[in-house]
């Protein structure tokens, strides 16, 4: 074979696995143009046309449309160039399928009516702009306008749900849920009475901002109530409310006594919505955090004890 030889559409066909029809298409459309005629008028090819076949079958099965094709093949652009647009196309296209597949799994796990299979479809294809949007619009609507606690506020807007690129179902699951929780009304009001609460807090002078150290100590504690199995109301649970109480009034620089205990219950009542607990929770499963052990069952005996220390009935929590 020599650069003068000559291929019929025949040819090469054989020599790229594509139909004649194909080619004929690429020929009348200028992308393989003809080198040559037979005497009898059959459209001929030279070696150079052959290559710029084998470049157009390769480009097609790479997802290139036909206007891109011919850019390439006219030097418009450069192949590095379609590949690197191409590459990131495909990673968009990817990612999509892949929440496509966890919302039908997660689908699947719940057995969703058609209009939960809508919603969950409609959020996971959020953006992550979308997603940080929807919660920070949350946000501005139940601590805007408020001197809340400060830290407390940073450490909401900071705490952004995350969603893989590759989710599992259990995290669009939890995306789901979030979405829809912080769009209960219901909810939005439980957390603008804390921000209320805040920023009352804060007008009265306290700017002590978070309390991890004494979250620890409440659930050491109380922990260690709950395991020996004191009843909150019983005459074993008082000097546990008497340590924990005598912590609080040296953090917050109070007097221990009957109006601490009543505060401290108005504040424990106040930030005891379990849907707040909830909304950190299914955060940590969307982002892939650990997810920590309810405090539920810790404030709810400290709630149950202070309520009994002052006399108070007891409810359910």
């Amino acid at each position: 074979m020599n650069g003068d030889t000559l291929f019929t559409i025949g040819d090469l066909a054989r020599r790229t696995g594509l139909t004649v029809k194909a080619i004929r298409f690429y020929s009348d459309t200028g992308i393989v143009p003809p080198t040559d005629r037979s005497p009898a008028g059959y459209r001929l090819y030279d070696i150079d046309a052959l290559t710029r076949l084998d470049l157009v079958r390769t480009l097609r099965d790479l997802g290139l449309d036909l206007a891109v094709i011919r850019q390439v093949l006219d030097r418009e652009i450069s192949v590095p160039e379609v590949a690197a647009a191409h590459a990131d196309a495909l990673e968009i296209q990817i990612r999509t399928l892949r929440l496509r597949r966890a919302v039908l799994r997660a689908v699947a796990k719940r057995g969703s009516t058609p209009e939960e299979t809508d919603l969950m479809h409609k959020l996971a294809k959020l953006s992550d702009d979308e997603r940080r949007r929807l919660i920070t619009d949350f946000i501005d609507d139940t601590f805007g306008g408020l001197d809340a606690n400060a830290d407390f506020v940073d450490l909401m807007r900071s705490a952004m749900p995350e969603l893989p690129d590759d989710p599992e179902p259990e995290q669009v699951d939890a995306w789901v849920e979030l979405a829809e929780l912080t769009q209960e009304p219901d909810f939005r009001a439980s957390v603008r009475r804390m921000a209320q609460y805040q920023a009352a807090e804060r007008a009265r002078g306290d700017h002590t901002g978070l309390h991890h150290d004494l979250t620890e100590t409440v659930r050491d504690s109380v922990g260690r109530a709950l395991d020996a199995g004191i009843a909150p109301a019983s005459a074993k649970a008082a000097p546990v409310i008497d340590a924990l109480t005598a912590r609080y009034a040296q953090t917050f620089s109070r007097a221990d006594d009957a109006d601490l205990r009543h505060w401290l219950l108005r504040r424990l009542e106040i930030a005891g919505d379990p849907r707040a607990e909830r909304y950190w929770h299914l955060l940590a499963v969307i982002n892939g955090w650990p997810v920590p052990p309810s405090l539920a069952p810790v404030f709810t005996w400290f709630a149950q004890a202070l309520r009994a220390d002052a006399g108070q009935p007891s409810r359910v929590e």
